[in-house]
């Protein structure tokens, strides 16, 4: 259990939301504020988008990924697209002071070490590091010096490359690390995001855990929400139809806001885990239970038989589950048909 900014990330507190705009801005700052607007009305806890200097990204001849092809409908080079997403220093300072006025929690990703050491100097509380770079050891190890808390995304990783990356920020004295289960396809299929492994992460390195999806619609975070997730990331955008590598794995404004509320439903009707009836059922237990009631008219003196009783609501009088301290025992007084019958009624 740690600390990011005012926020307490870890069990038996309210799970921490973040809303991915990614570079979903598509390198304009107007947008990048509207995503921040959206983020606000959907009530989550931080909006992040992604800090990068494509030179110290990416060579000239690294390929797209699959998915980029299919989601931007083209092929070409990492380098071209991300250069036309690239927001500069300048940009991240307005928008981090954007965010503050909007009081929503600024965080990046870092994906080269001077934007990295960018981040660190502008004061972000946090630090998110994509699962692309959960194996890049040496950015592991400058961004754990900086001593702020790290969020860890593992898509694509085996425990023993969470294990690698956690033992290398861990030696440099950084312990506030939380690690997200994710799926590193965009969109993600059900039947690959295996959201158990998110709990199988937790007891492996009894840590805080989480859940960043990409996959489509909110049920999926809603579960990892049952599961006890600590973080939940989502991808948003403002328009799925916009041009962009990201846009169709993300949720539009609505949906982000259906998702925060319904990850907040499942946080309340989880509860403390205590199995107790609730205040709330007291009248239904009156109404809905039995108690123990005479069968017969029954004389002062008689002995109870076990067929002198039965079992009928309301539930006001004594338990069935009492019934061995009637059977056997005489009455001190007449009782009626139907009457409740109590342990005072018996010597």
């Amino acid at each position: 259990m740690f600390k990011i900014g005012n926020k307490i990330i870890g069990d038996g507190n309210s799970t921490f939301i973040i809303a991915e705009a990614g570079v979903n801005h598509n390198g304009d700052t107007n947008i990048a504020k509207q995503l921040i607007d959206k983020a606000v009305f959907a009530k989550v806890d931080a909006i992040k988008f992604q800090t990068f200097i494509t030179e110290k990204l990416v060579t000239e001849y690294a390929d797209m990924a699959d998915y980029q092809k299919t989601n931007i409908g083209k092929a070409g080079s990492q380098f071209n697209m991300l250069k036309k997403l690239e927001l500069s220093q300048e940009n991240f300072i307005e928008l981090q002071k954007y965010c503050k006025e909007k009081d929503i929690m600024f965080l990046s990703t870092p994906f080269d070490f001077e934007s990295a050491d960018f981040l660190e100097s502008i004061g972000m509380v946090a630090f998110k590091i994509s699962s692309a770079d959960l194996t890049n050891i040496p950015f592991l190890e400058h961004i754990a010096s900086f001593n702020k808390p790290i969020i860890l995304s593992s898509g694509m990783a085996t425990l023993s490359d969470i294990e690698d990356a956690l033992n290398a920020i861990n030696l440099l004295g950084n312990n506030e690390v939380a690690v997200l289960h994710c799926t590193s396809n965009y969109p993600a299929k059900l039947q690959n995001v295996n959201l158990k492994a998110m709990n199988t992460i937790k007891n492996a390195f009894q840590i805080v855990s989480g859940y960043s999806d990409h996959t489509q619609g909110i049920s999926v975070t809603i579960a990892s929400a049952a599961m006890g997730a600590n973080i939940i990331e989502k991808h948003f955008t403002l328009d799925k139809s916009m041009e962009g590598p990201d846009h169709k794995a993300s949720l539009n404004p609505v949906e982000l806001k259906e998702m925060v509320r319904a990850i907040r439903d499942v946080e309340m009707a989880l509860g403390t885990g205590i199995k107790r009836y609730n205040p709330s059922e007291v009248d239904t237990i009156k109404a809905a239970r039995k108690s123990i009631v005479a069968s017969r008219d029954i004389k002062t003196g008689e002995t109870i038989n076990l067929t002198d009783l039965e079992y009928k609501r309301p539930g006001t009088g004594l338990s069935p589950k009492l019934y061995i301290y009637i059977v056997g025992k005489k009455i001190n007084r007449d009782i009626k048909m139907d009457e409740q019958i109590f342990l005072n009624m018996v010597e």
